[in-house]
């Protein structure tokens, strides 16, 4: 039985570095070295006797016993957070957090679960809409933060967090002849992928026919996931089991697209739920 308590940063780094599936990237959430967090993670594991990672050059995962003991270290956390909170009495604080419709993705429930909002103090509010349409909010004050797409290398502000390529997306069995017009399911104007993948079209001479517009991203999924089109879309929010049909199909190359974090000065509390969700999203796309 143990009679000393754990240390409540060595149990931080634990968790984080589980959700994100890095040394570096909870190094990042946390503002400290990827030696920090080893020193952190193994002094935990000094203390309970039995390793809680398991770390090959290609990822990082909690071990058996870390899997075990995950859900109380959650506990642990979010507990503490409370207790501060109201030894604090400080009132809870806010992030306003805007999100590109291309950028949000199946994997946003899961990023937002990383941010460990249970009894923290701070509120987080989701807005999700074009990038365009984000970044007027931020320009505009209304957003604390704006996570984006840019396909142009030449926009300047921000901080890249990843970078992956657009690519042609198909359900399986989808079926195109050669020579017909591409039946394209594309988001609601203005888009900006929707100008990429229209232009690459129109620079190759391939006649295009728009088909389905969806009022977001998850729409869009679902018209190609039903076989009624292809989209233009980046791998990290495309749906699950569409394909990549550009040399198929004799498709355009599509450009590098950026998630881009703009971020004010928030709230600390909100600024280390933003590191955190900035370290997610630098795994999302490889």
């Amino acid at each position: 039985m143990l009679t000393r308590p754990l240390d409540i940063e060595s149990v931080q780094a634990f968790v984080l570095t589980v959700d994100l599936a890095s040394f570096t990237r909870a190094a990042a959430a946390l503002e400290t070295s990827q030696a920090g967090i080893s020193l952190r993670l193994k002094r935990l594991e000094d203390r309970l006797g039995c390793r809680l990672v398991d770390r090959t050059p290609r990822s990082v995962r909690a071990s058996a016993r870390g899997e075990r003991f995950l859900p109380a270290a959650r506990d642990l956390l979010a507990a503490h957070a409370r207790a501060m909170a109201d030894l604090a009495a400080a009132p809870p604080a806010r992030l306003v957090l805007g999100i590109s419709d291309h950028v949000a993705g199946p994997d946003l429930p899961a990023l937002l679960h990383r941010l460990g909002l249970a009894g923290s103090g701070l509120v987080v509010e989701v807005r999700i809409a074009p990038s365009r349409d984000v970044m007027r909010l931020f320009d505009a004050g209304e957003v604390d933060a704006a996570i984006v797409r840019s396909e142009d290398p030449a926009e300047a502000g921000g901080t890249v967090l990843a970078e992956e390529r657009l690519a042609w997306f198909a359900a399986p069995g989808f079926r195109f002849e050669p020579g017909a017009p591409l039946p394209m399911a594309t988001l609601a104007g203005p888009c900006n992928v929707r100008v990429a993948a229209l232009r690459a079209l129109d620079a190759a001479g391939l006649p295009w026919s728009e088909i389905f517009v969806g009022g977001g991203v998850l729409a869009v999924g679902a018209a190609v996931t039903a076989g009624l089109a292809v989209s233009a879309l980046a791998p990290s929010v495309a749906p699950a089991g569409a394909r990549d049909v550009g040399a198929a199909f004799g498709l355009p190359a599509l450009p590098l697209t950026r998630i881009v974090l703009h971020a004010q000065a928030p709230d600390p509390r909100a600024a280390a739920a933003l590191r955190t969700l900035a370290a997610a999203y630098r795994g999302v796309a490889r």
